[in-house]
């Protein structure tokens, strides 16, 4: 560790393409974070900002693009890329946000040169096991994670549900770590009519989804939602926010529905705030940042009981959670929800509520003392490593 007691922490992630899905906005916050802090950082990914983009320090490893993926890539295999810039900059901790080739590369680094690694379970892969056409898929997909995660010293989890089904699977070393929300960013403040009468549904009560638009994140549940509702009412109205490979089949499948493609900043949070139900019914999810959003928005996440999504949520207190996969269930609550506006605002109160509570500085400062934990843990003279007070380090019991 360097002489002002800072750490030097050297993050590996799939992608560092600007808001391009949910992990990227958090590391993109916790880029900020590290930045206010004064704590020396480095992203190394296959994919990264342009240079006028960048805010701290980038390094680009080769890749070759994921097939039927192409907004993804893989880095090629081994340390080799990027073993010169590791060795130039010294970490003290390195950071893994994805358990691909880079992932991986970055733990067997850190294994040969004794520099404890981390993770973040970001992404939960085995239940996209059932979306896809291989057998062996799920067991394939439990077996490498498994070997992988337990080779790092900590691996952050940012779901009770989910951590306890990495428990049962041999996970090792997970560590409960929620993920928190910008509260500047996403606010109520941003509600605007018209938001709606640009689209002309004005009249309307609109359900909003934010996200990647492919089959994992249960889709086909949405169809149904979308087919039961606007069988039964036609003062609703559908948005969808994202892209993704199945764009044009739900378009065909949800031909009255709202397409905005990709949104980030103002105009996001805009949306967010002047819709009436988040209607997300995922049950892949490792937390669901998209849910805190509208949570702190004021607009009531209707979640599945399956998955991190509703991890946040106390049912019918900050949202409402419904049996997975099951479409009727889903339409019946948000019509009930839908026909008790005094219902909704109370539910909508309480999701701001909530989110208040969920700040970045608090989770990242919470991230940091874990850090500290396990280089104090990995040191053989077990040296006690004291922590800069301008960090504002918060020590926190989880449960």
């Amino acid at each position: 560790m360097n002489q002002n007691n800072k750490l030097k922490i050297a993050y590996f992630a799939g992608s560092m393409k600007p808001g391009q899905d949910g992990v990227t906005r958090v590391l993109f916050r916790l880029v900020e974070w590290l930045n206010e802090n004064n704590i020396d950082n480095i992203f190394i990914s296959s994919l990264i900002p342009e240079p006028n983009e960048r805010d701290t320090k980038f390094y680009k490893v080769p890749s070759f693009a994921v097939p039927f993926y192409k907004e993804y890539k893989f880095a090629y295999p081994g340390y080799k890329k990027f073993e010169s810039t590791m060795r130039e900059f010294k970490p003290d901790i390195i950071h893994i946000n994805s358990p691909c080739s880079l992932g991986l590369a970055a733990i067997k680094f850190g294994e040969k040169n004794n520099i404890p690694v981390v993770a973040t379970y970001h992404t939960h892969f085995p239940s996209y096991a059932k979306y896809y056409n291989i057998k062996q898929l799920e067991f394939i997909s439990w077996n490498y994670l498994r070997k992988l995660y337990n080779r790092c010293d900590r691996v952050f989890v940012p779901s009770v549900t989910i951590m306890e089904d990495l428990k049962e699977h041999g996970f090792k070393t997970t560590q409960y770590l929620p993920h928190g929300i910008d509260l500047n960013i996403f606010n109520s403040s941003y509600k605007s009519d018209q938001w709606k009468r640009s689209l002309n549904i004005q009249d309307k009560k609109v359900l909003l989804y934010v996200g990647r638009l492919v089959w994992e994140k249960d889709l086909r549940t949405l169809i149904d939602i979308y087919d039961h509702l606007t069988g039964l009412r036609d003062n609703l109205s559908f948005v969808l926010v994202g892209d993704g490979p199945i764009r044009k089949e739900l378009e065909k499948h949800m031909p009255e529905a709202k397409f905005l493609g990709y949104k980030t900043g103002e105009e996001l949070s805009t949306i967010y705030a002047s819709s009436d139900l988040f209607v997300f019914p995922s049950t892949t999810e490792t937390f669901g940042n998209v849910v805190l959003e509208a949570m702190a928005s004021g607009t009531v996440p209707v979640c599945s009981n399956e998955g991190g999504a509703s991890s946040s949520i106390i049912n019918n207190h900050n949202g409402i959670i419904c049996d997975a996969k099951n479409s009727f269930d889903y339409s019946k609550k948000i019509l009930s929800l839908i026909d008790s506006q005094a219902e909704l605002a109370r539910i909508s109160e309480n999701c701001i509520d909530y989110a208040s509570s969920q700040s970045w500085n608090n989770i990242f400062s919470i991230q940091y003392q874990h850090y500290l934990d396990v280089i104090k843990n990995k040191t053989t003279d077990n040296i006690f490593i004291p922590v800069d007070s301008r960090l504002g380090i918060i020590k926190h019991i989880y449960d």
